[in-house]
């Protein structure tokens, strides 16, 4: 895949469609819906076995993604506003519930995300501003290891200044919206 620079235009998919994709245990697409692969501008042989990342948006907060990572790799699902990018550097929000899945003895072996069109009041009202300040104070470090820890601990901040757990306000962002 080549690098992508971000265009600053914004491509929107059916609020009534969901993008999914499967992930192995290292992140590697194992699955991608035709909507994903639409929306990304990938096909899907482009895809498969490729990094997820691969549509990561530099514009998203690496605590964000520390998060999502921390809590499925415990066998917890989670709910997070995400940023991407399309193969022409087109960005895209979604609102992901990402989950582990299991094999039969209960060891996880993989990801599935399902993605949808997120509220805009939520995205401009609390999630862009958000993400920007905390992608700021990442990016004020030079040490990556440091840049992370400061954006975790404004992300965590950020949740327990609101008095409920992320998976709470992430909900009651969506249901004030």
């Amino acid at each position: 895949m080549r690098h992508v620079t971000p265009s600053g235009r914004e491509a929107f998919f059916p609020a009534s469609e969901l993008i999914v994709s499967k992930t192995d245990t290292k992140g590697r697409l194992t699955y991608a819906n035709r909507l994903f692969c639409d929306v990304a501008g990938y096909g899907e042989a482009e895809l498969i076995g490729r990094p997820h990342n691969v549509i990561r948006h530099p514009d998203m907060p690496r605590a964000v993604f520390k998060l999502l990572w921390d809590a499925v790799q415990q066998g917890r699902e989670i709910f997070a506003y995400v940023k991407n990018m399309t193969r022409t550097g087109d960005h895209y929000w979604v609102f992901a519930h990402v989950t582990p899945s299991f094999d039969g003895s209960g060891r996880i072996v993989g990801y599935h995300s399902n993605r949808r069109a997120p509220d805009r009041g939520v995205l401009e009202g609390a999630i862009i501003p958000l993400y920007a300040d905390i992608l700021r104070l990442e990016r004020s470090h030079a040490n990556p290891k440091e840049a992370l820890s400061a954006g975790c601990r404004a992300l965590s901040d950020f949740v327990a200044s609101r008095k409920v757990s992320y998976d709470e306000l992430m909900f009651s962002l969506k249901s004030a919206a």
